[in-house]
């Protein structure tokens, strides 16, 4: 059977002005195909786009096609076995081609672990904020950004702070709460040690809070939340804030110090951070708040949280590596005294 690539060289030669017999020699066919050819019209269809058809390429034996069996059936008992694993059982097995096989047909065999749903939780407005600490690296040391997030909204609250403490945590959580005009129903926060000193709740136990926290919570009026260990999704709503605050204001920038670096920082988040579109809402966050979200926080504490505890651990004076022993007294007593004491005169 001739083909396409024929047909084209012969419409090719005859718009050239080659004879019938001229043509036939050089395609190596008969004169009456050619006639043929011409006379059914297959010239004047359109060969240029006619789709071309290859022959499927005949299958080549591979070492590994005899111990398919045995890689399929393991994968369909333990899923997760790895392509080196099998290398070695079915090599023990008689196997005498290369690791390279094996892994590559591990990979086409065992489909990928379908992904885990993510469902996205959202909070009504005024319900939740999320905190969390980001470190930072600049010239004169470590900071650390201290991020609150309102949950409802997205609008973004950010202090730079050189500590990680609970007077820091406290700190920049009235600071969090007075630019947001007021303190939102509940904080989710990461398994901080300020906050949480221990979450038995995956045995079935209990969240055990900071005794000196649970006490500033209830001052300011709201609820402590913590994610279980590790599920960060739950935190998402200031995990990826944090490297929007990386990439949109701290990469690519010169700070003279911290005070210019906090300055900056809140000149950035009112004027980029939270006037921008989120990607998630759709919407400003600073609208957003505005609309539905401001009303509905609670009111600012009447005054700031004095923590006693805190105030009351104040540094001392080290003591002396080697202390020396007090001096002793001594008492002054006339050279006649010694005398009489003796019974011999002076």
């Amino acid at each position: 059977m001739y083909g396409r690539e024929q047909r084209v060289l012969l419409r090719h030669y005859l718009e050239r002005g080659l004879s019938k017999a001229e043509v036939a020699r050089q395609l190596g066919v008969s004169r009456r195909t050619v006639y043929h050819w011409i006379k059914t019209g297959q010239l004047d269809r359109d060969l240029d786009n006619a789709p071309v058809r290859y022959a499927s390429r005949p299958s080549v034996a591979r070492k590994i096609d005899r111990f398919r069996g045995i890689i399929d059936t393991r994968l369909t008992e333990f899923p997760k076995l790895s392509a080196t694993r099998l290398f070695d059982e079915i090599r023990a097995a008689g196997y005498k081609g290369g690791y390279t096989q094996v892994k590559e047909y591990v990979r086409q065999t065992r489909p990928a672990p379908a992904p885990d749903p993510v469902v996205r939780f959202e909070t009504p407005p005024g319900r939740q904020a999320q905190v969390d600490f980001a470190e930072f690296h600049l010239p004169w040391g470590k900071r650390y950004a201290l991020l609150v997030v309102l949950a409802y909204s997205r609008l973004l609250w950010l202090q730079f702070c050189a500590r990680q403490t609970m007077a820091v945590l406290m700190g920049g959580l009235e600071n969090a709460f007075s630019f947001f005009g007021g303190v939102p129903a509940e904080l989710l926060f990461d398994q901080m040690k300020s906050v949480i000193i221990d979450d038995a709740r995956a045995g079935g136990g209990r969240l055990l809070e900071n005794a000196e926290f649970a006490r500033f919570a209830a001052h300011c009026g709201f609820r402590i939340r913590a994610c279980r260990p590790y599920r960060a999704k739950t935190k998402g709503k200031v995990e990826r804030p944090i490297g929007y605050v990386r990439e949109s204001f701290f990469y690519g920038r010169h700070f003279l110090n911290d005070a210019d670096l906090n300055a900056r920082a809140l000149t950035w988040i009112e004027q980029t951070a939270n006037v921008r579109i989120h990607r998630t809402t759709g919407e400003v966050p600073r609208v957003r708040f505005e609309r539905d979200e401001r009303v509905l926080l609670g009111p600012l504490p009447a005054r700031r949280y004095h923590s006693l505890i805190l105030s009351a651990t104040k540094p001392t004076a080290t003591p002396p590596k080697y202390p020396y022993p007090a001096l002793l007294s001594v008492e002054r007593r006339p050279l006649d005294w010694y005398g009489r004491l003796a019974g011999v005169a002076l």
